[in-house]
């Protein structure tokens, strides 16, 4: 099991991050390396990971849709079992994720309330153009703190569709990053980037551990 692990990750104190991928792209995409550059670069370690059959795919090369969610989250707790025993304790570990990996995370913590943290990066609230499905119904279970960075034009939750859906959400904290995709990818006339989105993600991730007592200020 292939831990990729950020510069800060060595530090002896900080906050650590373990990070799941989205469904169809691994550990090491294009987004997910910015991320773990940009979150280094406000004092956040973090740690990525690949499920099962993203790793059978590396093998392959053969695409195949993602495990089954017990499978999926058996992986995510063997990881955060080792990056907990890695770092003796001593950091606050929080998990989180692109899209299906924070939703997994998000699954992870509802079932167990010994977490520090959940951050999502692009929460799949409900299938494209599918309002009928909506994946929420855990966030209620949720006791740790929470937080989740969603572009405005992301199809898998908007800030119109969500509206109705405020009490589903629980005490998630929610940020909405100003014309970002579920890539974070904004269009070329707003002027920003999809780094500057990124890099606006990693900011409030550190504000948010901030006010949770989670990282100094």
């Amino acid at each position: 099991m292939k831990l990729i692990k950020s510069g800060r990750y060595g530090d002896h104190a900080g906050p650590v991050l373990v990070l799941a991928h989205g469904a169809g792209a691994g550990a090491d995409s294009e987004f997910m390396e910015a991320l773990a550059r940009a979150l280094d670069g406000v004092g956040v370690a973090s740690v990525r990971f690949e499920f099962p059959y993203m790793e059978q795919r590396r093998l392959d090369g053969r695409k195949r849709p993602p495990d089954r969610a017990p499978r999926l989250l058996a992986r995510f707790r063997d990881v955060l079992a080792q990056v907990r025993q890695e770092t003796g304790g001593h950091r606050p570990v929080l998990i989180g994720g692109k899209s299906m990996g924070g939703r997994m995370a998000s699954l992870l913590a509802a079932e167990s309330a010994q977490m520090d943290g959940v951050v999502c990066f692009g929460y799949p609230f409900h299938p494209p153009g599918r309002l009928d499905r909506w994946r929420t119904a855990h966030l209620l279970e949720v006791s740790c703190p929470m937080l989740v960075l969603q572009g405005t034009r992301d199809p898998f939750g908007k800030p119109e569709e969500l509206t109705p859906h405020n009490v589903e959400l629980g005490a998630c904290e929610l940020v909405w990053l100003a014309g970002g995709n579920h890539d974070f990818r904004p269009p070329a006339r707003q002027g920003a980037t999809q780094a500057d989105l990124i890099a606006d993600a990693a900011r409030h991730t550190r504000d948010f551990l901030e006010r949770h007592g989670l990282i100094s200020r």
